[in-house]
């Protein structure tokens, strides 16, 4: 059986989701950072969408498709699949709609998303906690859906869901009283992409458009490359907001028509940018949030001088993935390190260490030792954190000076997972 013909986006539609969506969703400020716009030489501006009301861009989407619904469909009820945003705005429209929603979830959902969910939704949503990954959530969606004859909102192949998420396009562009030079968005599905590169191609088309991924989720990229969509086995699912195997068929054919580029972004460079919009900026941003400022390094060369929109995506962070984001910033920026030291049993090995290797600046933060493992030699779990990238070939040198046996664990993924 032939697969049925794909229908784009449609603008005048877009202008449609906008007249639904106001007094539902915020119209979020396009505000022109100064601290980036002077690292870059360039006019950076940030969409905000992290000052949404669920915090994120996808009550858009959701709210209009659910007021695209008949009535009738509407009575049966909605269902939708996620384990964050695209939920919370699922859960918000129900409650401003007094529609009924059933909201599946993976187990593993932190408690904090699960009652951010039944807030937005109070008495009209309920959550059904099932399976350990959103695939298994989906499976569980979709067969509710075709066992009870009620609706799926999709979170991204979906054009209504596409056309709401496009009117962040039209704020964007009717708030811009300057010519756009470039204009970044994350991609996970591409139904944000999707919707703002459909309202740009037409009304600003001179306008670059970078679609910015996960390097560890690289969706969109490979459908693009491959010249259809595909399946990507293994992923990171750190920025989970932006982490799914496979993009949507239609968000496929509307990004390969309309985006300039893709950028790849490791998530290691994500964190740094989440700590520095925290620090200097007093922007809470989610890792898929981060994505499109954190592509800035990637495209300085390109953005001199240029007038930039970075779209940020969503501010839903989990303060429990703190020291998480620490962790993988400071091993990105070449700052912690980590080996296995076998120090020489007798007394006096660890303070020559201390002494003779460390600098005046290394800092050990961690450090286990199982003692009289061998007669000769202790190992030892050591993490090494330092002031300067440039200190670590000096303190290599030094261990190697001073003949310490050692392993670098940093470059061996499977023990480094294992041992941290």
């Amino acid at each position: 059986m032939q697969p049925s013909p794909i229908s784009f986006p449609d603008l005048d539609n877009i202008y449609l989701a906008a007249g639904r969506l106001r007094g539902v969703a915020a119209h979020t400020p396009l505000q022109e950072n100064l601290n980036l716009s002077d690292r870059y030489e360039a006019h950076i501006f940030l969409k905000r969408e992290d000052l949404q009301v669920v915090r994120s861009y996808k009550i858009r989407g959701a709210y209009n498709k659910m007021a695209s619904l008949p009535a009738e469909a509407l009575a049966k009820g909605v269902v939708c699949a996620s384990a964050g945003n695209h939920a919370q705005g699922v859960a918000y429209a129900c409650r401003k709609m007094g529609v009924y929603g059933r909201i599946f979830m993976p187990t593993t959902t932190p408690a904090q998303k699960v009652r951010q969910v039944r807030m937005f939704g109070k008495e009209f949503v309920e959550v059904v906690l099932t399976g350990d990954t959103y695939d298994d959530a989906y499976d569980a969606a979709i067969h509710y859906v075709n066992t009870q004859d009620s609706t799926f909102v999709h979170p991204f192949d979906d054009l209504q869901v596409m056309e709401g998420q496009g009117t962040v396009g039209l704020e964007i562009f009717k708030d811009a009283n300057f010519r756009i030079d470039y204009l970044l968005m994350a991609i996970g599905g591409g139904g944000l992409a999707a919707g703002v590169s459909t309202v740009f191609r037409q009304l600003s088309p001179k306008t670059k458009l970078i679609g910015v991924e996960p390097l560890g989720s690289p969706t969109m990229k490979a459908a693009l490359e491959a010249g259809q969509v595909v399946t990507l086995e293994e992923i990171d699912k750190f920025v989970d907001g932006a982490a799914v195997r496979r993009a949507g068929r239609t968000t496929f054919e509307v990004c390969r028509a309309n985006l300039d580029h893709i950028v790849l972004v490791p998530e290691g460079k994500v964190c740094t940018t989440i700590l520095q919009l925290y620090n200097e900026e007093a922007i809470v941003a989610e890792p898929a949030g981060a994505l499109t400022i954190a592509a800035l390094d990637l495209l300085k060369d390109q953005i001199r001088g240029k007038n930039v929109v970075c779209l940020v995506g969503g501010g839903n962070n989990d303060i429990t993935r703190t020291e998480e984001i620490k962790e993988r910033s400071l091993l990105y920026e070449g700052l912690k390190h980590y080996f296995i030291i076998r120090f020489a049993q007798r007394a006096g090995a660890m303070r020559e260490f201390l002494s003779d290797v460390l600098g005046p600046n290394d800092d050990i933060t961690l450090f286990e030792y199982s003692k009289k493992t061998n007669r000769e030699r202790g190992p030892a779990l050591v993490g090494i954190e330092l002031k300067s990238k440039a200190d670590f070939e000096p303190l290599l040198t030094r261990m190697e000076e001073a003949r310490i046996a050692f392993e670098y664990l940093n470059d061996k993924p499977d023990l480094f997972e294992f041992l941290i």
